[in-house]
């Protein structure tokens, strides 16, 4: 097994799991090289969010697509290159970011927001009523 092709299982604290696929470099498109952006993912009480590092892509080259039960973030990375100049050496233009993650059912697909700011992609993925944590208030007997 490559590690490109590793399936990792990230737990939540009950428990669920949330699955990320892949690692590192991802097979490209014709002629662009595919970027799996690094990661971080928290848990609250009401939701879980995703930190996506997404330097270079804007709103407008950003998708955030949900599949069942498989969520895919992605975009181009965008340059702004002075007109009439040629780069030399370039690694960063005709890069795009991929990423895969496979949801747990507790989590409400209906109400997933995303937004991204200073290149960092923040995924909002709100639990059901059912799996939210709720204090259960005590009577006196």
């Amino acid at each position: 097994m490559t590690e490109k092709d590793r399936v990792t299982t990230l737990s939540t604290a009950e428990g669920r799991e949330l699955q990320q696929q892949g690692n590192g470099q991802a097979p490209a498109a014709e002629g662009a090289r595919e970027l799996v952006p690094p990661v971080e993912v928290f848990e609250d009480h009401d939701a879980v969010w995703i930190l996506a590092d997404m330097p270079g892509v804007s709103k407008d080259s950003l998708n955030v697509e949900l599949t069942n039960q498989v969520l895919e973030i992605s975009g181009d990375i965008m340059v702004d290159m002075p007109e009439g100049v040629a780069a030399t050496f370039a690694e960063i233009r005709g890069s795009r970011y991929r990423r895969h993650f496979t949801l747990g059912r507790e989590l409400d697909r209906e109400g997933i927001e995303a937004t991204i700011k200073d290149g960092v992609l923040k995924v909002r993925l709100p639990k059901t009523d059912a799996h939210r944590r709720r204090r259960i208030e005590i009577k006196a007997a």
